[in-house]
């Protein structure tokens, strides 16, 4: 079976490239340009950038595979943090958690491509003392219950259809 590789981003990707002056030394900050641009890197992107190199797609796969940093799939929307360190769960995160994985249908950390939201764990948002708490990009909420968190989920789904 063939595998066709999109290769609309080529013109941007070998501009990245070229500032980098398609060094293999480069590779990981040339990486890093191009999921800053795209947020992710593509099949189509690491062909790209191993030609423009003159390195093989294995090894650029096998650096991109290697950095967990690295994103081979269209992030989700807006990723929402849930403080899960003590004093968070001492006032119900855990139960938030569980709560987030089955209304959004995923993972911590497993998101489909593309989707709404992505759930990602953290360890202290600085606000135990209106624990739980979550946040999404950089708005921060507290005493967030489930109706809360479907409110909020809700209002960012509404924003970004306007």
């Amino acid at each position: 079976m063939v595998t066709l590789i999109d290769t609309s981003q080529e013109p941007l990707i070998r501009e990245i490239c070229d500032r980098h002056q398609n060094k293999p030394d480069e590779l990981l900050e040339i990486l890093h340009d191009i999921q800053a641009t795209d947020g992710y890197i593509s099949d189509g992107a690491l062909k790209i950038v191993a030609d423009a190199l003159n390195i093989s797609r294995a090894e650029a796969h096998g650096v991109v595979s290697f950095y967990h940093d690295f994103r081979r799939t269209a992030p989700p929307q807006a990723t929402i943090k849930i403080c899960r360190a003590e004093a968070c769960q001492a006032v119900g995160s855990e139960e938030l958690a569980h709560y987030a994985e089955a209304t959004l249908n995923t993972k911590f950390g497993d998101a489909a491509e593309g989707a709404d939201f992505g759930l990602k764990a953290v360890y202290c948002l600085g606000n135990c003392a209106l624990g739980p708490a979550m946040m999404i990009d950089e708005t921060l909420y507290g005493r967030v219950t489930p109706e809360r968190f479907d409110a909020v989920c809700e209002d960012q789904r509404t924003n970004r259809r306007q």
